[in-house]
């Protein structure tokens, strides 16, 4: 069958939704992708924020990297690099045991693999995936509801304010939560996703644990030279579980020292627990802020205080468990429906990367067929 005309929608524009769209698109099939915010990335969005003497900070505030260890991830990756979308992150990692007070070089050790970042930041390829040939993009645009009509053999997809925003052959969702009733805790609306049309895929989606986490973007106008890597985990802290160095990353401006912080889970579900899923105050963010910081600072290094210091939550974006590993991708061909991202393979960018594609596989051999 010639493919072109055949319209499919992905809904989500992290790199698994962003993957899939592309590589649907390679296939001749014509792709809509539908994204709330106002740009693409997901976790691995840029944050941009400006300081009073109208500086402007970027922020890689979720994914700090990603690997490339499955051969199809390889394959993309180093046509990313190709592109000038993707480099080699060539700094040491460490790791730094609050219990001896002692970094551990990971090299040394044998437990580093190759680290990729996006150029100049991690959204870069996500931004680069969406505007192929094949693939438009609409963001700012959320999907209130997908409702199959059966008697048209066709996903007709919803707005918030109950607009038309198309009808597809097939629909591709990266969202964990497009059944589950967090996203209701988190939005105040219904699922878009109604369960009782895919009961055996509800059974998996329905409520997938998550690890939540706080991120910390700090900036300081001269280098941390007491910290002697640019990323390192953190072992017995109660608050804190990753620092990197954004600025020492392929591509990105020096002109200020740019660090991240990760919370641990146990923090973050500590906060989530008194505040909800809701919009966070200023002031709770603030606090976290702060919190996040002297943690740091109680690590026995020495550290200046920063110009800029600002916390962000990752409510429910980092999955604790996996549901499809050797499917890749949850799928019902009766109804063109796929359902991708890292909660299917493994919780991080490349088992994302991996989930998009597979999903991807599924409705181009199926579509192929009708």
């Amino acid at each position: 069958m010639n493919m072109k005309g055949t319209k499919v929608a992905v809904v989500g524009s992290g790199i698994s939704g962003a993957v899939c769209a592309s590589s649907l698109a390679r296939n001749g099939i014509s792709v809509t992708l539908f994204e709330s915010a106002r740009g693409p990335g997901g976790r691995m969005s840029q944050r941009r924020e400006n300081v009073e003497d109208g500086k402007e900070l970027l922020f890689d505030h979720g994914a700090p990297f990603f690997t490339a260890n499955n051969t199809e991830v390889q394959n993309l990756v180093h046509d990313w690099e190709s592109n000038g979308l993707a480099a080699i992150w060539k700094e040491k990692f460490g790791c730094f045991d609050c219990t001896s007070n002692k970094f551990v070089d990971l090299e040394q050790e044998g437990l580093i693999s190759k680290r990729y970042v996006g150029i100049p930041g991690m959204n870069s390829v996500c931004k680069a995936l969406c505007r192929e040939p094949g693939v438009e993009s609409k963001f700012g645009t959320s999907v209130n509801r997908l409702e199959w009509l059966e008697d048209q053999n066709m996903w007709s997809l919803i707005g918030l304010d109950g607009q038309n925003l198309g009808q597809f052959k097939g629909v591709v969702a990266t969202d964990k939560n497009i059944v589950s009733p967090r996203f209701t805790s988190g939005t105040g609306r219904q699922p878009p996703l109604d369960l009782k049309l895919f009961p055996e895929l509800a059974v998996k989606l329905n409520d997938i644990p998550v690890r939540p986490c706080f991120a910390l973007m700090i900036a300081f106008a001269e280098p941390l030279t007491s910290i002697p890597f640019k990323g390192f985990s953190i072992k017995n802290s109660e608050v804190l579980s990753w620092a990197h160095c954004d600025s020492s990353k392929p591509g990105r401006s020096t002109s200020s020292e740019r660090w991240v912080l990760h919370s641990t889970m146990e923090y973050a579900q500590r906060i989530i627990a008194e505040t909800g899923l809701q919009k966070l105050s200023d002031a709770t963010l603030t606090k976290v802020a702060e919190e996040l910081f002297q943690e740091l600072q109680s690590l026995g290094l020495i550290i200046s205080q920063p110009f800029f210091k600002k916390a962000h939550r990752w409510g429910s974006a980092f999955p604790a468990t996996t549901i499809a590993r050797e499917e890749k991708c949850l799928w019902d061909g009766n109804k063109r429906l796929a359902i991708c991202g890292d909660f299917c393979v493994s919780p991080d960018v490349e088992g994302a990367i991996v989930s998009g594609l597979a999903a991807a596989s599924q409705l181009s051999e199926l579509l192929c067929c009708l």
